[in-house]
């Protein structure tokens, strides 16, 4: 799932040397659309939820932004439900069964991961980059490729980047949670994430 930081590949003014920036968790966000599929789809409820915590580290070389380099970690316990959509008294429960090994595991499985492997620039004018991010998800301990649209934006010493990106559980070994058979969680959950990272000092 989160992956959603890769986004953070971005550019600096030509001829400087290599720059470290680190996410700000405060400024950060990003989360989870969780759909619903199955006959009786419409008697289910679509879930919300958020990604607060949000480590990493992006390596960016400014003259070849296709060598730059994120690794993100994201701590899978506090990914929280934020009841929209949801009758107020159902979240607690939606947010244990998220929690538990029924989806997430996250006693078995505490961190999801993302390294980038490659960056494909599609269009640059001045500081503000639209970019494909190829790297690997690491969620419930099963690893798999992925790319990600992202648009990214420099101001000083602070990058800018915000995308949206869909995660499939089966590819992770999640199962989709069923609800009397009839009423699904869709396979696919839509990520959502604008991220702001600060240049090391």
């Amino acid at each position: 799932m989160l992956a959603l930081c890769l986004c953070l590949v971005a550019v600096a003014p030509l001829g400087t040397a290599t720059r470290t920036f680190r996410i700000d968790p405060a400024r950060s966000r990003a989360s989870i659309d969780v759909g619903k599929a199955g006959a009786f789809s419409f008697a289910g409820h679509t879930h919300e939820v958020a990604i607060p915590a949000v480590n990493g580290t992006v390596m960016v070389e400014p003259d070849a932004v296709e060598h730059s380099t994120v690794r993100l970690e994201i701590d899978a316990a506090s990914l929280k439900v934020t009841g929209k959509g949801d009758p107020p008294k159902d979240v607690p429960e939606i947010q244990r069964v998220m929690l538990s090994d029924k989806v997430l595991d996250v006693d078995r499985h505490p961190k999801i991961l993302f390294q980038s492997t490659g960056v494909t620039v599609d269009r640059r004018t001045g500081t503000t980059l639209d970019l494909n991010v190829a790297g690997t998800l690491t969620l419930h301990q099963v690893a798999r490729p992925i790319r990600v649209p992202v648009h990214a934006d420099l101001e000083a010493d602070t990058l800018t980047a915000s995308g949206r990106f869909h995660v499939k559980q089966t590819d992770h070994g999640i199962k989709p949670v069923s609800v009397g058979g009839v009423v699904n969680v869709k396979d696919a959950l839509d990520i959502s994430f604008t991220i702001v990272a600060r240049a090391a000092r």
